[in-house]
């Protein structure tokens, strides 16, 4: 708020170069959160799927975060107005790629009722076909997500 105040006052001055200086700090601001909302939905995606693979099983209650969470990423990263997004297909694919980890931690006190570290868990998994299947989904390629996160 103090940056639109800053703004508004440079404005008003007719100082144009620094109130320049305000807007794009402002739009480094709101990108910043952007990217950070999409990396916390990418770790409840990534968590979901990861149970769902080491356990070979699924609920309805995971298939509603993996619904929620895609649409979430899609919608966060998604331009409105601008049209395009704000991640490329690569910055999403190493977002989750760094949000792997994470989740594995998480799906580890979860999965199996926290039966397995999450390098033991690690050992049920496929990394590379979490990911995909993430991206997949997020992407729309997959347009198996209706099927298999239906929500009834």
């Amino acid at each position: 708020m103090e940056e639109l105040l800053t703004l508004k006052e440079l404005l008003h001055q007719g100082n144009i170069t620094e109130a320049l200086l305000v807007v794009e700090e402002l739009e480094e601001m709101s990108k910043s959160d952007k990217l950070n909302k999409i990396f916390s939905y990418g770790i409840i995606l990534l968590l979901h799927l990861i149970k769902q693979a080491a356990e070979n099983r699924t609920t309805r209650s995971w298939n509603l975060s993996i619904h929620n969470s895609v649409k979430q990423i899609q919608r966060t990263n998604s331009r409105g107005k601008a049209k395009g997004t704000y991640m490329s297909e690569a910055e999403l694919l190493a977002t989750l790629e760094d949000a792997y980890d994470l989740a594995l931690e998480k799906a580890a006190i979860e999965a199996f009722e926290g039966k397995y570290e999450s390098e033991e868990l690690s050992q049920f998994v496929q990394q590379e076909e979490i990911i995909k299947k993430a991206m997949d989904l997020i992407l729309e390629k997959n347009q198996l997500i209706t099927d298999q996160v239906r929500i009834e």
